[in-house]
């Protein structure tokens, strides 16, 4: 439907009043709110996560992109909640406790939302218990964690063992990126899941989601 594709233009030029409107519009014409959400927004999300993973646009550009997208988001939530649309999967993220940078996190929580997933950040600095029990409070199937600095990467092991602990190992996943970190940590901590940019942390969010 060509207004679903302007929906997905204006996104990717960052135009928010643009795609504001024509969400508006689109709703006004009785187009149903998952298919404005599914093949205008998410649609013009997924076109700026593959940009971005083969370098042709920039941290900026995603930045304009998502605010475009909250503008469409903002009108089609109250729809969409009323018509019991579900989301792809609750994740909770945040930067680990003893790291303040959260550019990278902030990245990976708009690619996420911008793929469908219903995302609760809980900002930085964030303790291994919080980590848990905000997942088990919102039945979040995924926890992502992300840190900066080398002396903070260790808090990652304490959330995947007070899962253990609790028993709930496998029921919720883990993910863990960051500059300092590998696929080899990911695997020494226990971590399910590894990603080395904000494209590849929403595939690979995409397939524990898939596995659950």
């Amino acid at each position: 439907m060509e207004i679903l594709n302007q929906i997905s233009d204006a996104l990717q030029t960052g135009d928010d009043g643009k795609t504001a409107e024509l969400t508006k519009s689109a709703i006004a014409a009785n187009i149903a709110p998952k298919d404005i959400l599914d093949c205008g927004l998410i649609a013009g999300m997924n076109v700026i996560g593959e940009k971005f993973k083969n370098h042709e646009i920039f941290l900026p550009d995603v930045l304009l992109a998502a605010r475009a997208m909250y503008a469409g988001m903002d009108l089609l939530k109250p729809l969409l909640i009323k018509d019991g649309i579900p989301t792809l999967g609750k994740i909770v993220i945040g930067s680990v406790h003893g790291d303040l940078h959260d550019i990278g996190k902030n990245l990976v929580g708009i690619m996420l939302k911008g793929a469908g997933f219903d995302v609760i950040d809980l900002g930085n600095d964030v303790q291994p218990e919080k980590f848990v029990e905000t997942a088990v409070a919102n039945s979040a199937t995924v926890i992502g964690m992300s840190a900066l600095l080398t002396t903070t990467m260790t808090v990652m092991k304490k959330v995947v063992e007070i899962l253990n602990e609790k028993g709930l190992k496998g029921k919720i996943k883990t993910i863990v990126g960051g500059a300092p970190l590998s696929a080899d940590f990911a695997r020494e901590i226990g971590a399910d899941a590894y990603g080395y940019d904000g494209a590849n942390a929403v595939e690979e969010v995409k397939k524990l989601v898939a596995a659950a």
